[in-house]
């Protein structure tokens, strides 16, 4: 499949770059900034200057999958966590594109249970992940827990309403991603992750 991932230059996005690039598939990184450009490239990927927040088709074309990693980081949580989102789900119906997988956040369905200060974030997130349902696009939404920067385990949990006290590395929520990417039993499906003591595409084929 040739993969688009948005918010490729953010620390899970080069962690999928670089699994993607190792991959049969091949993968463009989406970046807002021009300087961003040899960072991507570097990875192995071919590189594409778009701001979700503008007209996102040229990067959108010729896409067979999408991957949504992109955040604001708190500044503009309506603008790219929701708005920018909608727009490349907008963009990928309209170019035909039939896979998008989408990195969400663990309480996007209930932002009222956690901290206030994360609050507004979960509820663009939520935002994003009911357009996304409601698209005519093959979806996968994953929402993890807290992330680290811990070392890959290559071990999950899945479920739909996990405990609140774990986490996971972002070298596994990246490989969540990408496992995902090809696999029918996550087609349609929302889900949270954490880490776990089941291999990867292991629980992915679980579900369904």
């Amino acid at each position: 499949m040739d993969v688009l991932v948005a918010g490729s230059h953010g620390q899970v996005g080069q962690h999928i770059i670089d699994l993607l690039s190792q991959s049969d598939h091949t993968v463009r990184g989406m970046v807002r900034d021009d300087r961003q450009v040899e960072d991507i490239e570097d990875l192995g990927a071919e590189a594409v200057v778009a701001d979700l927040t503008q007209d996102v088709s040229h990067a959108v074309e010729g896409c067979d999958a999408i991957i949504f990693a992109a955040g604001s980081g708190g500044d503009d949580v309506w603008g790219v966590d929701r708005d920018g989102a909608i727009n490349l789900i907008e963009a990928a119906e309209n170019q035909d594109v039939e896979r998008f997988v989408m990195l969400s956040s663990i309480n996007a369905d209930s932002p009222e249970e956690s901290p206030e200060a994360l609050q507004e974030y979960l509820a663009a997130k939520a935002e994003a992940d009911k357009a996304l349902q409601e698209s005519e696009l093959l979806y996968t939404i994953i929402r993890p827990g807290p992330l680290t920067n811990e070392p890959s385990t290559g071990q999950i949990k899945i479920g739909d309403d996990l405990e609140r006290d774990g986490d996971i590395p972002r070298a596994d929520v990246a490989g969540t991603l990408v496992t995902a990417l090809s696999l029918e039993s996550t087609y349609g499906e929302t889900f949270e992750i954490l880490s776990g003591e089941i291999q990867i595409q292991t629980a992915l084929m679980e579900l369904g």
